[in-house]
C-alpha cells in the first residue's frame, strides 16, 4: 500500500520574506533556521518561495500544503523533520507579474536570493553586471523581467512608487562580498532603466553580506522512496543534509526588521568578509579541486574521494601549505581546527554529495575559490601546485572527455565556449587557450600560472590524476 502524501497540518504562515532560488540548499538552510526563529520569537516571517526557471518544486510541494521533509543524514543514521515555513511557491517563467506583486507586498521585508553564481548575471573575473547577457539585454527593454537582478530593480520600482520603504536585499550564494556584489550588478541595472531610481536604491536600500554552509547533496528518487518508508509519508520534494550548519549575516536590515535569527544560532556581525575568505576557500576551494580531479579519478562522491589516501593528503596538503597561509581567520577561529572538521565532513558516509554536482558551474566559480587564493599566493612567494592541478582538472572535465576518451556532460553557462576551444588546440595548447578566457581569468594571473597550468594539465594527461597527486608530497 503506498504511503500518505505529506500534508500541512497547520495554517501557512503570512509572508515576510521573498526567495528567489527555491531549490535545495535553502530549503535545508535558511528556511529551517528562519522556522527555528520563528518558533523561538513569533513574527510574520513565512516565506514565499520563487523558482526563476521550471515549475518542479513547485509542482512537488503544492500538493503538500508547500510543507516537506528535512532529513539530517550521519553516520549514525538519519533523523527527519516537516517543515512549514513556506507560505506559497511561485513560478517565474509562468507569471512575472505575480512574483513582482508579491515582491512588492509592504508586508515583505526580506528578499533572499539563492540563484548560483550565474543567476546575477555578471562577470565573474570583475564582479561587474553583464549588460550583454541575453536575460539582462531582455530586462532592459521589458517591465516583466527574466533575471533575478531584473525582479529585484522591477519590485524595487514598485515599491518607491507606491511610496514605501525597499526590502532588504540578501544574498545568500557562495559569492566573495555577496552583499557588495548583488548590490552592484541592481544599482547598475537601475541606472540604466532610471537614475532617479538607481539613486533612490543606492540611497535607502540594504544589501548585507552573508555567509552560507551546509552540505546539501540531490535528493534521489532512491533518497524519496527510503524517507517514505522511514516516515510512512510520501513526500515528493525531501531534502538531505548533513549535521553541520552555519549561517553568518552582516546585521543591517531596514529598519532593523528581521527574524530573530541570533536566537537560533545565526551569527549576526558587522564583518562578513574573514568567515567568507574561510569558508570560499577552505571549503569551497577544495569542494572544487576534489570534485574536478576526483570525478577524472573516477570518484562518484566526495566521501568516496576522501576515502581514497592520495585524495586525503592531497586536500590536507591544500590547507595547510597553499589555503590557510592565505587567509585572516575570523577572531577566535583555528583554521587548522576548521580544516580537520571539514575532512571529517567530507567523510561522512551519509552524505552522498556527487563530485559531478559539485563540478557544474565552473566558469562562475573559480575566480572566487580558487583563483583569489592563487593570486595571494604569487604576491607573497608561496607556490601553489595543488591549486594548479585543480585549474588544469577542471580544464580537462571541461573539454567533455575524460582521461579515458570518454564523454564528460558538462553544465556550465559557458559549456559550449570552452568545448570549442579545447576542441580547437593541441595538448598543453588548450591549456593555454583556456587561460586566455578573461570572463574567468584576470589575465595577469593567467600570465603568471600559464607554464605551471599547462605542465599540469599534460601531467593529468600523461600520467593521471592519482599519480601527479602522490608527487605533491
Amino acid at each position: 500500500m503506498p504511503a500518505e502524501r505529506l500534508t500541512r497540518t497547520e495554517p501557512a504562515p503570512r509572508a515576510g520574506i521573498v526567495h528567489l532560488g527555491l531549490g535545495a540548499f535553502f530549503r535545508a538552510h535558511g528556511a529551517i533556521y528562519i522556522a527555528e526563529a520563528v518558533a523561538a520569537s513569533g513574527g510574520d516571517w513565512g516565506i514565499t518561495g520563487v523558482s526563476l526557471q521550471s515549475p518542479g518544486t513547485r509542482d512537488a510541494l503544492a500538493p503538500q500544503g508547500w510543507a516537506y521533509t528535512a532529513v539530517e543524514q550521519s553516520p549514525e543514521g538519519e533523523k527527519t523533520r516537516i517543515v512549514n515555513v513556506l507560505s506559497d511557491v511561485l513560478v517565474a517563467p509562468e507569471n512575472p507579474n505575480a512574483v513582482l506583486s508579491a515582491m512588492a507586498d509592504s508586508a515583505v521585508k526580506i528578499v533572499t536570493l539563492t540563484v548560483t553564481e550565474k543567476g546575477y548575471c555578471h562577470n565573474p573575473a570583475t564582479g561587474a553586471l553583464n549588460p550583454d547577457h541575453p536575460d539582462i539585454v531582455h530586462d532592459l527593454s521589458h517591465d516583466l523581467p527574466r533575471s533575478a537582478p531584473g525582479y529585484l530593480v522591477r519590485a524595487l520600482e514598485r515599491r518607491r512608487a507606491a511610496g514605501e520603504a525597499p526590502f532588504t536585499v540578501l544574498s545568500c550564494d557562495n559569492l566573495p562580498h555577496n552583499g557588495a556584489l548583488v548590490r552592484g550588478v541592481v544599482l547598475d541595472l537601475a541606472r540604466r532603466i532610471d537614475t532617479s531610481l538607481a539613486d533612490w536604491i543606492e540611497k535607502e536600500g540594504r544589501f548585507p553580506a552573508s555567509m552560507v554552509d551546509r552540505i546539501v547533496p540531490a535528493t534521489s528518487a532512491e533518497d524519496i522512496a527510503r524517507i517514505a518508508a522511514l516516515t510512512g509519508r510520501h513526500d515528493a520534494a525531501p531534502v538531505m543534509h548533513e549535521p553541520f550548519r552555519q549561517w553568518v549575516i552582516e546585521d543591517d536590515f531596514i529598519a532593523g526588521a528581521r527574524p530573530d535569527l541570533g536566537a537560533v544560532g545565526v551569527q549576526m556581525v558587522a564583518d562578513v568578509i574573514p568567515f567568507e575568505h574561510m569558508k570560499l576557500r577552505m571549503l569551497n576551494g577544495t569542494h572544487s579541486a576534489l570534485a574536478y580531479l576526483g570525478y577524472l579519478a573516477g570518484h562518484e562522491t566526495i566521501a568516496e574521494t576522501m576515502a581514497d589516501p592520495v585524495f586525503a593528503a592531497y586536500v590536507q596538503r591544500l590547507w595547510s601549505d597553499e589555503i590557510i597561509p592565505a587567509l585572516t581567520p575570523p577572531e577566535g577561529t583555528d583554521l587548522h581546527d576548521y580544516a580537520k572538521a571539514l575532512a571529517a565532513r567530507y567523510a561522512n558516509p551519509g552524505i552522498r554529495h556527487r563530485t559531478w554536482q559539485i563540478a557544474m558551474d565552473g566558469s562562475q566559480k573559480l575566480p572566487q575559490r580558487i583563483l583569489g587564493t592563487l593570486a595571494e599566493n604569487i604576491a607573497s612567494g608561496r607556490a601553489s601546485p595543488g591549486l594548479i592541478a585543480a585549474i588544469a582538472g577542471w580544464m580537462i572535465y571541461v573539454g567533455g572527455k575524460g582521461l579515458g576518451g570518454a564523454p564528460i556532460e558538462v553544465k556550465d553557462p559557458m559549456a559550449g565556449d570552452l568545448r570549442a576551444i579545447v576542441d580547437a588546440h593541441e595538448g598543453e595548447g588548450a591549456a593555454r587557450a583556456l587561460l586566455a578566457v578573461d570572463a574567468i581569468f584576470p589575465q595577469d594571473l593567467a600570465a603568471a600560472i600559464e607554464a605551471d597550468v599547462a605542465e599540469a594539465y599534460t601531467a593529468l594527461r600523461r600520467d593521471g590524476v592519482r599519480d601527479v597527486l602522490a608527487r605533491l608530497g
